[in-house]
């Protein structure tokens, strides 16, 4: 299965599924709205005023995430427990297909399709474009709290997918290539909005998330993102690991890389992590 769908393939799939009360998402079928901005706690309110027919909102902190810290960074990963109950809340099974979006470049629901698959489940898809595409195909959105559906039973298999502790971040570019999603003036240490220190990982390249979207906000096709990796000496026998400020474009990265064919590793304890250790090396600029 594609790890990507687009806005008229849902539109198809949710018309063909039969309904359940007044919801076109069936127990085989659970969209997810992750709709999340950093600094911002209104997501619930963005989706009341619009979302798919249907969705389920997702609250990144709260259900996304375990708790903040300095030495754990600002969204370190929930624990199986908490994201199982939270998946199964969200009405997620084992055999659930799973559809996740969020309102523009998929960068917050890509942390939901990667926690997903993390947790065991193999059927999760990104909605290509999110809700701005989706409106801009002349589809439907419904106001209000959305469904709730009855529980779920899934039963995480936590650890399906491959991760780097912050020792192991340290030493990987000497085996292999462990990229920055920042942006690239936080990579060079030019600029540092939310963490202590500027800069980045020593031996780490600067690869911006934003370099794997095209102007609308969809992912670019797969042979262009083969090509965006293998100008960073990157292709499918490459070791790889991906970090960012917080897990949220590191997991974005990881699902470019996926469609392009590339498995990769996250760390997750990420820059926010890695700044906060005061015995952790810092490198600027370009290198």
């Amino acid at each position: 299965m594609s790890t990507l769908i687009s806005v008229d393939e849902l539109a198809s799939l949710l018309n063909t599924r039969p309904a359940v009360g007044d919801s076109p998402v069936v127990p085989e079928l659970v969209l997810l709205d992750v709709r999340w901005i950093l600094g911002r706690t209104d997501g619930d309110v963005a989706f009341a005023d619009g979302h798919i027919p249907g969705a389920v909102y997702v609250d990144l902190d709260a259900e996304l995430a375990g708790p903040a810290g300095a030495g754990a960074g600002r969204h370190p990963l929930p624990t199986a427990s908490d994201f199982e109950a939270a998946a199964r809340s969200w009405g997620v099974s084992a055999g659930t297909e799973v559809v996740v979006y969020d309102a523009a470049h998929s960068f917050s629901a890509s942390r939901a399709w990667w926690l997903l698959r993390n947790a065991g489940l193999d059927s999760v898809r990104v909605l290509d474009g999110g809700l701005r595409a989706w409106v801009t195909g002349g589809h439907p959105v419904e106001k209000g709290t959305g469904v709730r559906p009855d529980n779920g039973t899934l039963e995480v298999r936590w650890g399906s997918l491959p991760t780097v502790d912050i020792d192991e971040a340290a030493a990987f570019p000497a085996a292999g290539r462990l990229l920055d999603a920042r942006a690239g003036e936080r990579f060079t240490g030019e600029q540092e909005p939310i963490d202590p220190r500027a800069g980045h990982v020593p031996g780490a390249v600067s690869a911006p998330t934003t370099g794997n979207l095209r102007r609308d906000g969809s992912f670019l096709p797969a042979s262009e993102l083969r090509e965006r990796f293998a100008g960073l000496d990157i292709d499918s026998e490459t070791s790889v690991a991906v970090y960012c400020g917080s897990g949220i474009t590191a997991s974005h990265q990881i699902l470019a890389l996926e469609v392009a064919g590339i498995s990769a590793s996250l760390f997750p304890g990420y820059w926010s992590q890695w700044s906060n250790d005061a015995a952790r090396p810092v490198a600027v600029g370009l290198d």
